[in-house]
């Protein structure tokens, strides 16, 4: 895509560091910042903060006249093909972000947008929650019909800032239109890897995803390590080791919403370390919180099911796909939770035969469901004849998906955090 001309409204970690990155890319980038000292320091070709490989990056672009910082005036909008907002939104009291300044910022630029005859993706690069891109374009731009908004947020970090604009480890971008993600996709044309062009809630959504993502992979290796420490064992050996499974463990593996877990190992092994945990007196609230939050999403999943009408078809019955183990299924109890609110329910799981099934796994499906044998039906076919409405409860196989597709009756996806249709 040709070269743009860019606003950068903000020259904070975020701004500062987007707008020399763009500049290098070849785009003519123009700083905007209520503090005149940031302006002063990027006019003078310096950083207003330290950040490795920024000032060089300043320095450069400054000279060849592709960065230069100053006020927001209609002039610079005129030209603009997009105006990054880089501002901050802190935490409240509350928890909750405050959006002021992203609002003055938004009201500054609609104050001084005049008609124009070429589109401008106003592009919020600093995180905010869903929604809010939405709330800026009603109140600010919605009446500017070449304008549209756009979220694109930032994955950079400080000390590493430099660094990560370069050779981003991912991009996102999401806008109102098609036209305007791509024309903000097109800034980063010329990096390694593609942009990820998403809707624009999505967009805002991903930064909080990552981020939480971030949190819980420190807070998991910190409780690991700490319990394999008061257990006598080498800590980082332990992570290290982890770390090398790719297929499993650092991988996109489980990393896809869905339905409770269940089956032999993970609610007893999860048991197993915290109550270990306790015995040393090590509080591990991360671990301890992880069968909590299981059953939580399970009754989420039960509600779901019990708010639909009629007879009611399970498919997948075993605590997930491909197996015949039924040992701490989610489906078992939200089978029993279903009959003891006396709805009429069959099940179908193409791996289950009753009269096949033994020891331990018998015992458990016949110790929560006395009656399994009366709930069971032998093909899918009589699933369908037999219900009013699907629930998918492991994922199908591919002959099986396109039958339930084609059964024509309403269907609820467990495995999908997706809602009836």
């Amino acid at each position: 895509m040709s070269k743009q001309n860019v606003i950068v409204m903000g020259l904070g970690y975020v701004g500062c560091v987007s707008a020399a990155g763009l500049s290098e890319l070849g785009h003519n980038v123009y700083g905007v910042d209520r503090d005149t000292n940031k302006i002063d320091s990027v006019q003078k070709a310096k950083s207003p903060f330290f950040e490795a490989g920024l000032d060089n990056l300043i320095q450069k672009n400054v000279a060849s006249g592709r960065l230069e910082a100053g006020p927001l005036t209609a002039e610079r909008l005129d030209a603009a093909d997009v105006v990054l907002l880089c501002i901050g939104t802190p935490s409240q009291a509350n928890g909750n972000i405050d959006l002021s300044y992203m609002h003055r910022a938004s009201g500054e630029i609609a104050a001084l947008l005049r008609p124009r005859s070429k589109p401008l993706a106003i592009t919020v690069r600093s995180t905010v929650f869903p929604g809010s891109c939405d709330t800026l374009f009603d109140n600010y731009f919605a009446k500017h019909q070449q304008v549209s908004i756009v979220s694109n947020p930032e994955f950079l970090r400080e000390g590493t800032a430099v660094k990560d604009f370069m050779e981003p480890s991912l991009i996102v971008v999401g806008g109102s239109s098609d036209a305007g993600a791509r024309q903000v996709a097109g800034l980063y044309a010329e990096l390694p890897g593609e942009a990820s062009i998403v809707s624009l809630r999505t967009a805002e959504m991903i930064k909080y995803a990552c981020n939480a993502f971030h949190a819980v992979k420190i807070g998991f290796a910190n409780e690991i390590g700490s319990l394999a420490l008061s257990l006598g064992v080498d800590a980082e050996q332990v992570m290290a080791t982890l770390c090398l499974d790719k297929k499993l463990n650092i991988s996109a593996a489980y990393l896809k919403p869905g339905f409770a877990f269940g089956g032999s190992c993970l609610p007893k092994d999860l048991r197993a370390l915290t109550y270990r945990a306790s015995r040393l007196d090590l509080k591990l609230p991360l671990l301890e919180s992880i069968l909590d939050s299981n059953e939580e999403h399970l009754r989420r999943g039960i509600h779901q099911v019990v708010d639909s009408a009629g007879r009611i078809g399970i498919f997948g019955l075993a605590f997930k796909e491909g197996t015949d183990d039924l040992r701490e299924s989610p489906v078992i109890a939200l089978i029993e939770y279903l009959i003891g609110k006396g709805r009429e329910v069959h099940v179908f799981d193409p791996h289950i035969q009753l009269d096949e099934i033994y020891g331990s796994n018998l015992s458990f499906v016949v110790s929560a469901l006395p009656h399994i044998g009366k709930l069971l039906v032998k093909n899918i076919d009589q699933l369908f004849a037999s219900s009013d409405r699907l629930v998918i409860a492991q994922k199908a196989d591919a002959a099986s998906a396109a039958l339930l597709e084609k059964s024509g009756l309403p269907v609820l996806d467990l495995t999908r955090l997706r809602g009836a249709k």
